[in-house]
């Protein structure tokens, strides 16, 4: 009887939330919202008055963190919005591997080699600095599963 009543937890997490609710009217301009299961970072707001139903409406404009394409959402201001959990960390880049991943250190000493390099100018700026030899730390942004490197500056010991 008792092993009919086991349930099987091998697909659980450590709780870590990738998002976290938040009252639509409480968002702010360069803070950060969750639209069309994208993690965005608000660059415009506007609130409408509040209709015949009541709500007033919150227009937010947002640009993907990692894509960096334009997104659009309407919600009532009363109504909860998820925002992204945002991490940013700083890595010491030891290489760069011919498939174009990255190798780094964190502070603690241990090694990551599962970032790749980007393929914007960003990625171009890094391959330069580092075929050059100098010691570099890379910004890596983090949020909802995915992470990017997304800027360069001289590792100051």
């Amino acid at each position: 009887m008792s092993e009919e009543l086991a349930t099987d937890f091998e697909g659980g997490d450590a709780g870590a939330s990738l998002v976290y609710p938040a009252q639509c009217s409480s968002l702010r301009k360069n803070g950060h919202v969750v639209i069309k299961s994208r993690p965005c970072k608000i660059v415009e707001m506007s609130t409408s008055k509040t209709g015949k139903h009541g709500h007033a409406k919150v227009h937010l404009v947002g640009i993907d963190l990692f894509t960096g394409k334009k997104l659009e959402d309407i919600c009532p201001s009363t109504h909860n919005m998820d925002v992204p959990v945002v991490k940013r960390a700083d890595y010491q880049l030891i290489d760069i591997s011919q498939d174009g991943f990255l190798t780094l250190m964190t502070e603690g000493g241990e090694l990551r080699e599962d970032i790749k390099l980007p393929e914007s100018d960003l990625g171009g700026d890094i391959k330069v600095r580092f075929d050059q030899g100098e010691d570099i730390l890379l910004t890596v942004l983090s949020s909802m599963n995915e992470e990017m490197v997304v800027a360069v500056k001289p590792n100051m010991k």
